[in-house]
């Protein structure tokens, strides 16, 4: 069902009953929240163009929005999700701007009002390994350098193998063990729990087919050259 919150007593978060007693209510509503969070998105591309075209005059605009995905990722990953990893202990009880887009998101996975421990490991990895490795990627990228598709294949599947455990361990404790996470209205479970992870599927899926698909033709490359190499001698 769509619609306001209902009053559940001290706090708004399923399954009725579980237990977040540091719960301090948000002070900004759900669209205040979400367009803080898309403008604070959005403004890290500007820069991150200037600063692309200038080291590479020369660079493609399909090759500008990988650079454009990484730099969002580095920043999600190591200072949004770093910062629910540090704070995990106590994230019910926080007011300020990431502590209440925390709370907002945990409307449709309350996991991460429980401590619960994949989802703090799985944030933890996420935030001190992906985070910095995609400003890595986005750097190698802009700066054209050979070892971008390696890096770029190893984070790529670490994101994509979280996300899918992510899913898959959600949907088996409410299929299995009758376990809901997420409130009943659909905004919730189809916005916020589908839609903004699935892009941690899609978009890496296509990183990992270009990788593969230039360390193949690399591949073909050097035993080309080997082979003309050979027969020359």
């Amino acid at each position: 069902m769509d619609g306001p919150i209902a009053d559940l007593g001290p706090h708004p978060y399923y399954p009725l009953g579980v237990s977040i007693p540091t719960y301090v209510a948000n002070t900004m509503n759900a669209g205040v929240l979400v367009s803080i969070f898309a403008a604070g998105c959005g403004i890290i591309f500007l820069p991150t163009y200037l600063a692309a075209t200038k080291s590479r005059p020369g660079i493609s605009f399909g090759e500008i929005l990988i650079v454009f995905w990484w730099v969002l990722c580095g920043f999600i990953h190591f200072f949004f999700e770093g910062y629910f990893s540090y704070n995990h202990f106590d994230m019910a009880s926080k007011g300020d701007l990431f502590g209440q887009l925390w709370k907002e998101y945990s409307l449709s996975d309350s996991r991460y009002m429980t401590q619960d421990p994949f989802v703090v490991c799985m944030e933890t990895v996420t935030a001190v390994f992906w985070g910095p490795l995609s400003f890595c990627i986005a750097y190698s990228i802009i700066k054209d350098r050979p070892w971008r598709h390696a890096l770029q294949l190893i984070v790529s599947v670490g994101q994509m193998y979280g996300d899918l455990l992510y899913y898959v361990i959600c949907w088996y404790n409410e299929l299995v063990n009758g376990v809901a996470y997420s409130r009943p209205e659909r905004y919730y479970y189809w916005a916020y729990f589908i839609l903004c992870n699935a892009f941690w599927i899609a978009i890496p899926l296509g990183l990992i087919v270009q990788s593969v698909r230039a360390v193949g033709r690399a591949f073909e490359k050097r035993t080309a050259v080997n082979g003309s190499a050979k027969k020359t001698q």
